[in-house]
């Protein structure tokens, strides 16, 4: 069983930045793709930014050109570097790591939560 362990939320003035990671238990060696996700109080749990195994990223609109997504395979890791922090970025985020075995067994392991808190 792959645990996540995320580290780096906090309180932060608007503006600031902040950087999340996200370490899985153990090494990695099938497909996978990486995601981060957010929930802020009483709203859905939406998709803020994801990587692909073969580096490709994709952003939520929210937060296109202020987070960054990236990934370290060799330390089984990935991250989420957040610019121009805004008040509404404040949420717990989470990160979600999707590996693919074969064509038609896929897990999904999630991180327990880090909390955003972006003060105005």
């Amino acid at each position: 069983q792959v645990q996540l362990v995320e580290s780096g939320g906090g309180l932060v003035e608007a503006g600031g930045s902040l950087r999340l990671s996200c370490a899985a238990s153990q090494r990695i060696f099938s497909f996978n793709n990486w995601g981060w996700y957010r929930q802020g109080p009483g709203k859905q749990r939406d998709m803020v930014a994801a990587i692909t195994s073969d580096g490709s990223t994709d952003y939520a609109d929210s937060v296109k050109g202020r987070f960054t997504i990236s990934r370290d395979n060799a330390k089984n890791t990935v991250y989420l570097q957040m610019n121009s922090l805004k008040p509404e970025d404040t949420a717990v985020y989470y990160c979600k790591l999707v590996v693919t075995t074969s064509p038609s067994v896929t897990y999904n392991y999630w991180g327990q939560g880090t909390q955003v808190t972006v003060s105005s």
